[in-house]
């Protein structure tokens, strides 16, 4: 059974990481050791980016389980639906109204007056 150890364990694409950018910022004349020891301040980190990372992630998740364990209860327990009923009146201005009986009104006279 394999042991864990407490230190975090730096993982192979970590490190390859690191000594391409190392290698890809190196200045003429830099030594492979001076270039070793950037790739490792690299290495650190993207190494303390992870871990905050993953620590921000565990908030995030703790923060939205307590709002989800706050909101929970209080739906269980209300679960009274309020009905709104809509009630949709028409209304309509009396001008058109006017206006169409004064036409009849119009219509039936002159057709009294030719007759």
């Amino acid at each position: 059974m394999a042991r864990h150890t407490k230190s975090y364990q730096t993982s192979e694409a970590t490190h390859d990481e690191a000594m391409r950018i190392a290698r890809g910022t190196q200045r003429p004349g830099q030594t492979k050791e001076q270039t070793r020891l950037i790739a490792q301040g690299i290495q650190k980190g993207i190494e303390q980016y992870k871990k905050q990372h993953s620590a921000r992630a565990r908030e995030l998740d703790k923060s939205i389980k307590r709002v989800k364990q706050h909101l929970t209860p209080h739906e269980t327990h209300e679960t009274h639906e309020i009905e709104v009923q809509e009630k949709i009146v028409y209304r309509q201005h009396w001008f058109p109204w006017l206006l169409l009986v004064l036409s009849w009104i119009a219509m039936a006279a002159w057709w009294l007056a030719y007759l």
